[in-house]
């Protein structure tokens, strides 16, 4: 939800002098739309310096992931909203006071859903900002995008190459067994996770619950964390037994770590461990519109197509083939009960 600011979040302008309060209603519909994973921007006039300061004066700066405050174009504010966040443009909605503004919007960005500022009130109730799952994670949503925030802030700054910044981190991935409590979450990244997945297949909570008590199947989940803080369960696996192959069925990790390695480091992870039992790792590869890297992934960890290609790819690693070397920049945890 990207937020005009004068005349739309509070009645007045601060560089002219006012200091004018937020609107009640407005303060309220923020914090709603954040507990339901909503995410906040702003795309004002005016200096920035003045307008993030009345924000913190209120105590509404941190509900902020991105803030574009000039003279520019609305529309490009949100381009650029867009690439910081990570987000598509069909994802974002835009309330101004100004109709001018909002046509200039909705002419160059038709994709961007817009408001008038006296519909703000009526936002929570609309069918496009209530959410299918509310999870936990989706609660936390800001504060990882803030996290987030802070970590390309200490990239740009940091004065040694990617690689001594990514072992600056201090990466830590939790590897355990999917609980009731994950169903959620996990159910959640089968629907977004599209680039790093290796069928595409979508997961509810029945299912999940059927497999997790199967015993020719294990669903392990994976979190992590750095020195910034939680990345929150970004990985699901599920695995099945069958004679003496451990079959992949399903791997995804959400795109959001996909620049700190973490999918490389949870298949190696489940490679290794399958070796170690004495049985041989095989993966299922379903190809979609968006997950060619995947099939990258598991060629460049060694594994190798079992037969031609089709709607479904089986691929095998084979036992007597060197594991995939332990990462050097993620400290591994196996949180499992054996």
């Amino acid at each position: 939800m990207v937020w005009d600011l004068d005349d739309t979040l509070w009645d007045g302008v601060v560089l002219e002098g006012d200091r004018p309060r937020p609107f009640p209603a407005a303060v309220e519909v923020l914090h709603a739309l954040d507990r339901r994973g909503i995410l906040h921007a702003v795309a004002g006039r005016g200096e920035l310096a003045r307008a993030t300061g009345h924000l913190a004066e209120h105590g509404l700066e941190d509900l902020f992931c991105a803030v574009e405050v000039g003279w520019g174009e609305k529309s490009a504010s949100i381009r650029r909203i867009a690439a910081e966040l990570n987000i598509g443009l069909d994802t974002i909605a835009f309330a101004d006071n100004d109709p001018a503004e909002r046509a200039e919007v909705a002419a160059a960005l038709p994709m961007v859903r817009c408001y008038p500022a006296e519909r703000v009130g009526e936002l929570p109730g609309l069918a496009e900002f209530q959410p299918e799952l509310v999870t936990g994670e989706s609660r936390r949503r800001r504060h990882r995008y803030l996290a987030e925030r802070d970590r390309a802030a200490a990239e740009r700054a940091f004065p040694g190459p990617p690689a001594e910044f990514l072992a600056s981190l201090g990466l830590t991935m939790t590897v355990r067994a999917a609980t009731e409590d994950d169903f959620a979450r996990a159910h959640e990244l089968t629907l977004r996770t599209h680039q790093l997945n290796t069928t595409g297949r979508t997961l509810d909570a029945a299912r999940l619950r059927e497999l997790c008590a199967s015993r020719e199947h294990e669903v392990l989940v994976a979190d992590v964390t750095d020195r910034f803080g939680a990345h929150g369960t970004v990985g699901l696996a599920v695995l099945r037994l069958a004679g003496q192959d451990v079959v992949l069925e399903l791997l995804l990790t959400s795109c959001r770590v996909l620049n700190r390695g973490i999918g490389t480091v949870l298949l190696g992870h489940l490679v290794r461990d399958v070796l170690e039992r004495g049985r041989r790792p095989v993966a299922l590869f379903v190809p979609t519109a968006a997950n060619r890297i995947m099939l990258v992934t598991l060629r460049f960890a060694g594994f190798e197509p079992a037969g031609p290609a089709g709607a479904e790819l089986t691929l095998v690693f084979d036992p007597r083939r060197p594991p995939p070397p332990r990462p050097e920049h993620v400290r591994i945890v196996d949180g499992r009960n054996r």
